[in-house]
């Protein structure tokens, strides 16, 4: 099992901390003396992560905030409240995210959700959040991606999926995104001189609700093809599928722009993973961030962040 190093003294941000991959992140920083935020859409359940933390690490700090990353204001809120703190931040583990969803459905900015939860939320998080991170001496932001980003395309034509949605191939962008945006922000760091590592994860078939939240969403239900892959596909449990992102987020051996995942692709111990092709292609990237700019309205500050 994965080691994290020592965290005291560190601020760590959580997204999708109540329960999963990203209960286990937050637990196990906790843990090795981190204080961490445990960023949640529903407050009480994010009491109910804490209070779980806490019996397994009493002397542990962790906090619950409220981020609901379907809806920009939330966002902004969040970030708000962190920069009123004014205390430096060590680490952004993008984790939260949903799947698979059955029927297109928009968010509160009128967004495809699959789309905006998963990518142009945590990138609205990560860019407000880089003030912060960069306040901080070693900075490193861990964003969650998946092994279905392998076999994706980002659709420039139809990225919101209005003529033509299907639950998996949108949520496969969806996590293409997610990569192009943490090796962007990997090149971004190294033009600019910034300390910051990006780099990334995916946890392999890991067994958390993200299986089964996704696709029961507005009535839905797994079809049968999928149901039936969920039950003969080698899974692990979110203590080991969590760790490629906790090591992507706390190794001293991860790389900027480095992608970790399972040995054996689903299940299995933590080790470098190849990028897909789809992922090598800058000019993308960099379509992407732009493209993610303008339906955010978020951007990169002008001024020196260093």
């Amino acid at each position: 099992m994965y080691q994290v190093p020592d965290q005291h003294g560190k601020l760590a941000v959580v997204t999708g901390a109540n329960s999963g991959t990203g209960k286990e992140a937050a637990k196990r920083l906790a843990g090795a003396g981190a204080h961490v935020v445990l960023a949640v859409r529903t407050p009480a359940k994010g009491e109910q992560a804490r209070s779980e933390i806490l019996a397994a690490h009493p002397t542990a700090q962790v906090e619950v905030r409220r981020l609901d990353l379907a809806d920009l204001a939330s966002v902004r809120e969040f970030v708000d409240g962190l920069h009123s703190d004014g205390t430096p931040l060590d680490l952004l583990l993008n984790n939260a995210g949903v799947m698979n969803v059955p029927q297109r459905t928009e968010t509160a900015d009128g967004f495809e959700l699959q789309l905006g939860s998963n990518f142009l939320g945590p990138f609205a998080l990560t860019v407000q959040l880089l003030p912060l991170l960069l306040a901080a001496p070693a900075p490193r932001v861990a964003t969650m991606s998946s092994g279905t980003a392998n076999r994706a395309r980002i659709d420039f034509d139809d990225l919101q999926a209005t003529r033509n949605y299907s639950p998996t191939r949108v949520y496969g962008q969806s996590k293409l995104a997610d990569m192009l945006m943490m090796l962007h922000l990997a090149e971004l760091a190294a033009d600019r001189g910034w300390p910051l590592l990006s780099a990334g994860a995916h946890p392999g078939y890991t067994r958390t609700n993200l299986m089964t939240s996704g696709p029961t969403l507005n009535g839905g239900r797994p079809g049968m093809l999928e149901s039936l892959l969920y039950k003969i596909v080698p899974s692990q449990g979110p203590e080991q599928g969590t760790e490629p992102l906790l090591y992507a987020a706390t190794s001293p051996q991860a790389v900027a722009g480095g992608y970790y995942g399972p040995r054996w692709a689903v299940v299995g111990p933590t080790t470098t993973t190849r990028l897909p092709r789809s992922a090598h292609n800058k000019d993308v990237a960099a379509r992407l961030w732009t493209k993610a700019e303008r339906l955010t309205n978020v951007s990169l500050p002008t001024r020196d962040l260093t």
